[in-house]
């Protein structure tokens, strides 16, 4: 069952147009990933779902209700939960300061204690700082946070933006595994990734954006076993 659907969306900033008519579907508790060039469209798309930019045309829809036209805060409280690129902490605020924050949509609040204990179980090393200020710690337990704080929001769909951007390997890895926990409790992703081989080893479904559209989509393992789309859309 799709739980949320992108229809020939378009959309930009200002009187630039980056997306031309993107369409793709979530699957319930599927990890779904958007893979492609930077620049092709992938950041602009999650901005647009989310409501921080409103489609020019087309239509997005979430758990079967058109959501097209609600802002971010509306989305937020359906349980449409958006990890930005950059992580954008509290930077001031300790760990869990952020964490309460990340609870704040309504249908959240009733199960802070429960996910807390959760996301201290996902990254212990959060549980050991949480005290201490989000603009002191490490670039990879920023975005643990970032993460973590996605999950305080009980998601229904939970949406991630780069999340391996500027991270060690090592780093890299254990994030990924993260996901792969996540998806084994359910939770719906859709992941924007610049690392294209990780992304598609840990998702069921890709979708190959090419210059503001989807220009083909498949299983994941397909896509990464199909040399053409290797050579000439993921540069691999």
């Amino acid at each position: 069952m799709a739980i949320l659907e992108v229809r020939e969306v378009s959309s930009g900033y200002g009187e630039v147009q980056i997306l031309w008519g993107a369409s793709f579907t979530l699957e319930k508790g599927k990890l779904t990933t958007l893979v492609g060039a930077n620049g092709a469209g992938k950041t602009t798309t999650l901005r647009t779902v989310m409501g921080l930019i409103k489609p020019w045309q087309g239509s997005v829809w979430f758990n079967g209700q058109d959501v097209s036209t609600l802002s971010a805060h509306e989305k937020a409280e359906m349980g449409l939960i958006l990890v930005p690129e950059g992580r954008q902490l509290f930077t001031d605020m300790s760990v869990e300061e952020n964490l309460v924050m990340g609870a704040s949509p309504k249908r959240a609040q009733p199960k802070f204690a429960q996910n807390l204990e959760r996301v201290y179980g996902f990254f212990p090393r959060l549980k050991e700082r949480r005290d201490q200020k989000s603009g002191t710690l490490s670039g990879g337990e920023q975005q643990m946070l970032a993460v973590a704080r996605g999950i305080m929001a009980d998601p229904v769909v939970l949406m991630i933006d780069e999340l391996s951007l500027g991270l060690a390997p090592v780093l890299v890895l254990g994030l990924f595994q993260t996901l792969k926990q996540l998806k084994a409790e359910g939770i719906t992703m859709l992941l924007v990734e610049q690392n294209v081989q990780m992304a598609l080893a840990v998702s069921d479904y890709g979708y190959v954006y090419s210059h503001g559209k989807v220009e083909l989509n498949g299983p994941s393992r397909q896509l990464m076993n199909d040399a053409h789309v290797r050579e000439a859309y993921l540069g691999l």
